[in-house]
């Protein structure tokens, strides 16, 4: 896996994942595993066929109120985790390996990362009742781990709303514990590349142009 100390969200970030399967991706790839793949999945398929045609980066600038909100408070949060665990993190930056590709939000010591979620404090406090991650980002905390070979990552719940003392909730995953997950993502893995590749033939070789005899 080959490490690219850049910061996320610029341009070189963006031009290093067109054409790649990456961790915001995974739990797409991922749903209805033992099962054919679903819409999502095959429209994130096609995403990465354009852009392995293409050479750019599909879907810029693309951004939402909850999105804005992580890119604001996520320093916030990595203050708050690195004086509550008397650490440094420094930064994520970009693995990748063949067409994969991951971008952690932080890395600490080394042997561990970080993934970083800005919440609403509803999303905060079920992280909190269920203690544990939220299972939404199950697929991309396994894939950090699996593609860039650290032993453990921790998950931040940070909610800005919450008491100084609670702001922060911190799950963590090791490793060793996912040897049955790591083992789908392979299977998933391999499955996922033959649809992108099928993908990618019938977008180079179907018609763009067709008459009306040929279209009835």
């Amino acid at each position: 896996m080959l490490y690219h100390n850049i910061d996320q969200n610029t341009d070189e970030w963006l031009a290093l994942r067109a054409g790649k399967l990456t961790g915001s991706g995974f739990s797409k790839m991922m749903a209805n595993f033992g099962k054919a793949f679903g819409e999502p999945a095959k429209k994130y398929a096609a995403d990465i066929a354009i852009e392995q045609i293409t050479g750019t980066p599909t879907g810029q600038g693309y951004s939402n109120e909850h999105m804005e909100r992580g890119h604001e408070q996520e320093p916030l949060a990595r203050m708050k985790y690195e004086e509550d665990f008397f650490c440094e993190v420094t930064n994520g930056g970009f693995f990748e390996s063949d067409w994969i590709g991951v971008s952690p939000d932080g890395l600490v010591y080394d042997d561990g990362l970080i993934e970083i979620k800005s919440v609403i404090s509803s999303a905060h406090f079920a992280n909190i009742k269920r203690q544990s991650f939220d299972p939404a980002y199950k697929w991309q905390l396994v894939g950090n781990l699996k593609f860039t070979g650290r032993e453990w990552i921790d998950f931040i719940s940070f909610c800005a709303d919450y008491p100084e003392d609670k702001k922060l909730y911190t799950y963590r995953l090791f490793k060793d514990d996912l040897t049955e997950e790591f083992a789908q993502m392979d299977e998933r893995i391999a499955q996922f590349k033959d649809l992108v590749t099928d993908t990618k033939t019938k977008i180079l070789e179907s018609k763009y142009y067709l008459t009306s005899a040929e279209a009835a």
